[in-house]
Order: structure tokens, then C-alpha cells, then sequence
């Protein structure tokens, strides 16, 4: 199997996860650059964070149009796996793979700290490993993070159970004061309806070793691994 880093204008953290992929994970990794317009070859993708074309219209809404975009498109509605993290999820909704959209934080400040979630589902590739409920220690660092959607699509993902994670206490309760960004139902992750596309607020690829303070969010590539495996 072999895992592809998409890099656009901004990116800063895709060298994070394509260290957890080659060194903590073991798994064969590359980097795909924005103007690449195959990704033939890989079997999983990930959007790293970052500030995609510096963020200057608005995040994400600049990287859609990015000529790899329309192959990860293809890959995606073909069932091949994506995940987006921090500013890759904002992608992923901005390029229409992941329904909703990432607004300003509630308090428009830049937000950058460990939290907890909840896995709401493991009915998904990236969470296969996980047990319901478990409680992952995992940072976030955005000022974008506040996820929305209408009324109809929150009850559609709410009712068939797309919702990955949530912020929680650390004894797993939803509570506001849990929320760091605002976020509808307290949702800090999401996968499309095939279930095989999920976008994330929190840094899985910032807490994949202890020595970063939590391996927690190596649980999710390991999950990743796992789908491949027995695919």
C-alpha cells in the first residue's frame, strides 16, 4: 500500500504526517504536488493542515481549484480513502467532498491547545480499530474550525451516523464549555456517505507519538492501515 501527501502553496504540515506515515507507521509514502493531476498509484490520500494559497479569499476556497484536486475528486468517488486534517478538512467541504463548511471560531480567536473526543462511529476505515465512545487526547490548532451546516444535512449526517468525532469533557460529555470553536453538535470530524472521505478539525498527525504529549491520533492511521489491509 502506499499512502500520497497532496502539498499546496502553504501547507505546513505535510511533512508531519508524511513522517507518521514512513516513520511511525512504516508505510511507503510520497508527496503530491498541487499541480499533479494523477494520483494513480496511491491508495490512500491525506490533505495535510496548513494555510492553503495563505487563506486569502477564504480556507480552502483558493486549493478546490488546484489541478490535483480533480484527481483526488475521481479517487474519492471511485472509494478510494481521503483524509483531510485541519485545513484539508476545510478543503474537502470548500471542494465539495464532505457537505457543510469550517466559519471563524466562535470569539474569532486562533485556538491552539489538546482536547478530547469522542469516537461516535467505527463503521468507517479510520476508525475500524477504535472502540465506540473511546476517548482520544488529541490538539487542534485553527481559527477556522467552526463547523456548520443547514438544518436538513446536520439531521442527514446526524441520522446515518457520519459524524467521526466529537469534543467532549474528559469524562466524554457534550457540553459547550467542551466546544472550542463553536461547532454544531460539538462536531470536530466527519466522513461523506460512502464513508470513506473523512475531514477532521484536531491533529492526528501532531499526537502520534508520546513524546508529542499523545499517540492517540495514531490510532486513526493505524485504523487506515488496517482498511487497506483487507481490502
Amino acid at each position: 500500500m502506499k499512502f500520497g501527501v497532496v502539498i499546496f502553496p502553504g501547507s505546513n504540515c505535510d511533512h508531519d504526517c508524511y513522517y507518521v506515515i514512513e516513520s511511525v507507521i512504516g508505510k511507503p509514502v510520497e508527496f503530491i504536488w498541487h499541480q499533479d493531476t494523477s494520483v494513480r498509484g496511491f491508495d490512500a490520500i491525506i490533505l495535510p493542515g496548513g494555510f492553503a494559497y495563505g487563506d486569502y479569499l477564504r480556507t480552502g476556497a483558493l486549493a478546490k481549484f488546484s489541478p490535483v484536486m480533480r484527481s483526488v475528486k475521481e479517487f474519492a468517488d471511485k472509494g478510494g480513502m481521503v483524509i483531510g486534517i485541519c485545513n484539508g478538512f476545510q478543503i474537502l467541504c470548500e471542494a465539495g467532498l464532505l457537505p457543510g463548511a469550517l466559519l471563524r471560531n466562535v470569539g474569532m480567536k486562533y485556538v491552539c491547545k489538546f482536547l478530547h473526543l469522542r469516537t461516535e462511529t467505527t463503521n468507517t476505515p479510520f476508525t475500524n480499530t477504535l472502540s465506540k465512545e473511546q476517548l482520544l487526547h488529541i490538539p487542534i490548532g485553527h481559527g477556522d474550525g467552526n463547523y456548520f451546516a443547514d438544518a436538513d444535512v446536520l439531521k442527514r449526517i446526524e441520522d446515518d451516523d457520519q459524524v467521526a468525532f466529537r469534543y467532549v469533557t474528559a469524562d466524554g460529555q457534550v457540553t459547550r464549555d467542551a466546544n472550542p470553536n463553536g461547532s454544531l453538535n460539538n462536531i470536530a470530524g466527519i466522513v461523506n456517505e460512502g464513508r470513506t472521505v473523512l475531514g477532521m478539525m484536531p491533529h492526528p498527525d501532531r499526537s502520534s507519538e508520546s513524546i508529542l504529549g499523545s499517540s492517540d491520533g495514531r490510532l486513526i492511521f493505524e485504523s487506515m492501515v488496517n482498511a487497506l489491509a483487507r481490502a
